[in-house]
């Protein structure tokens, strides 16, 4: 995916003489609104969006750069919009310094993952201060998109985005959880972690002595804990209940499995 096909030309405005974050943000949702892609959001819908994500903390990262961004309903596609304020406003960035470009993103509710590289991308491409000041002083909006996607050229990843689950395999008991272990670490592109842990009752017993304390309290529970690709998910049942039967019916093992939004990184085995 290039930002030659997200920054939209209609969304490209040098120039602006907004004084304060709540007239910026206002003008980035008019901005916002001159993209057909948006013609089923209200500009009203827009502003608000980027007023929530703004409560949670300040898009300026500083050094006279903001992005405000937000993910709404409704919207098919992603929205790049570019503003310079030359003489600057205030955001609440950290460093104090008034912002003098705005880079905002308007994404499809469901993009977790592009909308995170997405933000990545830009955020590294606005290192450079020079590049930046260009951008502040270019006299038209034709040569802020220019300098601005020169800037980013490598563009997001066009690699599909990795659907990950996570897993949870809880197991009390040692041969059980050694066979499942096994069986599991056989997946192909899945990263496996161990952790030991204790029972509640265990746990309340050896720091607070307590007496009377039910069948199985003293259990040692053991957790796999597996990041793997989404359509591996069924297989993890399928393996795991090879072992204990059905889950549903299973006594001393659990297994939970969760979408991920993101993930990144990996570990050593």
């Amino acid at each position: 995916m290039k930002l030659t096909e997200l920054l939209r030309s209609e969304c490209v405005r040098v120039g602006s003489t907004v004084d304060d974050k709540a007239m910026a943000l206002c003008e980035i949702a008019a901005l916002a609104k001159e993209c057909r892609v948006l013609k089923k959001v209200s500009e009203e819908a827009i502003l608000e969006s980027l007023q929530e994500r703004e409560t949670l903390g300040t898009t300026a990262f500083g050094h006279g750069i903001a992005i405000p961004h937000c993910r709404m309903k409704g919207v098919k596609d992603f929205v790049v919009g570019l503003l310079t304020v030359p003489d600057g406003v205030e955001f609440e960035s950290e460093d104090t310094r008034k912002v003098h470009l705005l880079v905002f993103i308007i994404s499809p509710k469901n993009s977790d993952n592009t909308h995170v590289r997405l933000l990545s991308t830009i955020s590294q491409a606005l290192q450079d201060a020079s590049v930046v000041r260009e951008m502040i002083e270019a006299p038209d909006s034709d040569t802020l998109r220019s300098l601005f996607l020169e800037a980013t050229k490598a563009g997001v990843s066009e690699q599909v985005p990795l659907r990950r689950n996570l897993v949870h395999v809880f197991v009390q008991d040692e041969i059980v959880f050694r066979e499942i272990l096994e069986t599991l670490s056989s997946l192909e592109n899945t990263s496996l972690n161990v952790f030991e842990g204790q029972s509640c009752n265990s746990y309340l017993a050896a720091t607070k002595s307590q007496g009377n304390l039910s069948k199985g309290s003293d259990t040692v529970s053991k957790c796999i804990i597996a990041i793997i690709d989404r359509s591996l998910s069924n297989e993890v049942i399928r393996r795991v209940e090879a072992i204990t039967g059905s889950l549903q019916e299973c006594i001393g093992v659990m297994v939970t499995i969760q979408e991920l939004a993101y993930s990144g990184g990996s570990l050593e085995i």
